[in-house]
């Protein structure tokens, strides 16, 4: 009766909708894919799902995304057009769109994969970092907060948090390159065009407008100066030794 059944409103065609959807996951179950909860996983027909791959509670699998085997997608992630590599892990929450994913990389919870993201092998891009048009090298790392757009990471990179290329002056986009084993310092701004040469180590808190040598260190911020006694004078009603 299902194949005949017409759709004549709105409760109809979420009717069907769902019986598609149990209808295609209960084929990827036939060939080895575990779902958490298959009533609440969403796939589009052009998918394609290796073996042993796991998808939790409330992923939304889409458009021509195609997942090797052993790959573990979250709770709520939502892929379109992407790939996924041999055991990538996917954590929960994570929104993908027209990336990929190389095998054993990493991506999440909370992160945002835009369209022309390429992850290499083993790479890792963590909670609350945003990515568009971006190439990690293998083993390269951004772990939180971050934003890297129209970007090469070389292999071996470490980026940390709070890192953001400014890729956008207003009128064009710019290039920001990372050659190999670039350190990157917490709340760095890069300003596009910029190339950090191989090995160097980036200070916390630089705003780098100028290309870095290999092996250099770069510090890009005012020296700190402290100024004894300043803070009482200011509030000479604070009592010694507290507030």
């Amino acid at each position: 009766p299902e194949e005949v059944a017409g759709v004549n409103d709105r409760a109809e065609l979420a009717e069907a909708a769902r019986r598609m959807r149990a209808r295609l996951t209960a084929r990827w179950m036939a060939r080895g894919v575990t779902f958490e909860d298959p009533a609440r996983t969403y796939l589009d027909v052009d998918v394609r799902l290796g073996r042993d791959v796991e998808v939790g509670a409330g992923a939304h699998i889409l458009g021509r995304t195609r997942v090797a085997a052993g790959v573990r997608i979250g709770a709520g992630a939502h892929l379109r057009d992407c790939e996924i590599g041999k055991d990538a892990i996917v954590e929960p929450y994570s929104v993908l769109e027209g990336a990929k994913v190389g095998p054993g990389a990493r991506v999440g919870p909370f992160a945002r994969l835009r369209p022309g993201t390429v992850l290499g092998p083993e790479t890792r891009v963590g909670n609350f970092v945003e990515t568009k048009k971006v190439r990690l090298g293998a083993g390269a790392k951004a772990s939180h907060l971050t934003y890297l757009g129209d970007a090469t990471i070389g292999p071996g990179c470490n980026v940390g948090a709070g890192t953001i290329t400014c890729n956008y002056d207003g009128r064009e986009k710019h290039q920001t390159v990372l050659e190999a084993d670039v350190f990157v310092g917490s709340n760095t701004a890069l300003v596009a065009p910029v190339k950090i040469g191989r090995g160097a180590l980036i200070g916390a808190g630089s705003v780098i407008v100028k290309d870095v040598p290999k092996d250099a260190l770069a510090v890009a911020r005012a020296r700190q100066r402290n100024v004894e006694g300043w803070a009482r004078r200011f509030a000479p009603h604070r009592k010694k030794g507290g507030s």
